[in-house]
């Protein structure tokens, strides 16, 4: 007689409970997907451990030492201590922001927020999720790297212009930029991060505003103001798009929207904007909305950037 149950039949050989974790959780730890869409993942049979296709739940693995490859694709071994959890229960997210989401903790649209991406497993029975927030903001419309964090003081120190942490970009705009438009750039860039005497507010940008004038851009705020670089990728021409150019450009100071404004002044609208690096975390390995946590590598060097290492 049908029960309306299920039965699993196991297909592999990691059905014992004592070699570790459930395979979903270590998934979702590595920031693979959130922990229902990895038990969509290893039912479509697209995940193996140490060589085996594991196409049936429950399945558990040990995280440290079994080799879980996901289409292709291994996964970051699990490490435990700061790289799951810091020792004052910090946690250290990096996220590939699609176009769209808002880098934001909530959003009176109701429209998708970077913290939505994020699913963190429970690291032990009965302990709740730690509540993340954004380090600083990338605009709905671009892409690219975005931290997340509960260490206050951490995400205080990177964001705030003091502490001068590199910020780097990869921007395509219309238009042929030449050397000498370069040089406009970094000059409307400087203005646009100049140092201001404390309590006055910077100015806001108008409509009706006209980028600086290189030569007196230059005179008004020298390229030390700021650390701000800008290197021409390259460049291309089609009959749909007409004349592009890739820029890389590096900052220490402001948001993504300024390099926007600053040269849609100067005659070059942008196309595409991503956000490739803060500081010494990049991109490299994590693909679009798709997260990981920072090893405790990488947290030691972001808390040296901004004088926490002896903290």
């Amino acid at each position: 007689m049908a029960t309306g149950r299920r039965k699993r039949n196991p297909s592999h050989e990691f059905t014992d409970a004592a070699r570790g974790e459930r395979l979903q959780k270590v998934l979702a730890a590595a920031g693979v997907a959130s922990r229902r869409a990895c038990e969509q993942l290893i039912e479509q049979g697209l995940v193996t451990v140490n060589g085996q296709v594991v196409k049936s739940l429950p399945a558990w693995v040990d995280a440290e030492n079994d080799r879980v490859v996901v289409e292709g694709r291994p996964i970051a071994r699990h490490r435990k201590a700061v790289g799951a959890v810091g020792k004052k229960g910090h946690v250290y997210v990096a996220l590939y922001k699609p176009r769209d989401v808002i880098s934001t903790t909530r959003d009176e649209y109701g429209r998708a927020s970077v913290i939505d991406l994020v699913e963190l497993p429970t690291l032990s029975e009965g302990e709740t999720q730690p509540r993340l927030y954004p380090v600083g903001r990338l605009d709905a419309e671009a892409t690219g790297l975005v931290l997340l964090t509960n260490d206050g003081e951490l995400a205080h120190r990177l964001t705030h212009p003091s502490y001068e942490v590199p910020k780097q970009y990869e921007v395509s705009v219309r238009g042929r930029v030449t050397s000498d438009n370069v040089q406009q750039l970094l000059a409307g860039l400087n203005r646009a991060y100049r140092p201001r005497r404390p309590g006055k507010k910077p100015p806001r940008p108008t409509k009706s505003a006209k980028p600086p004038a290189p030569r007196a851009a230059a005179a008004a705020a020298p390229a030390a103001a700021t650390k701000v670089e800008v290197r021409i990728l390259g460049g291309q021409r089609d009959e749909e798009h007409g004349e592009r150019t890739a820029l890389s450009i590096t900052l220490t100071e402001g948001p993504d929207r300024e390099i926007k404004w600053v040269l849609k002044r100067l005659g070059f609208p942008v196309r595409r904007l991503k956000r490739t690096a803060i500081g010494p975390i990049s991109l490299k390995g994590i693909a679009v909305r798709r997260w990981r946590l920072l090893t405790p590598g990488e947290v030691k060097q972001l808390r040296k950037l901004v004088g926490l290492a002896k903290e």
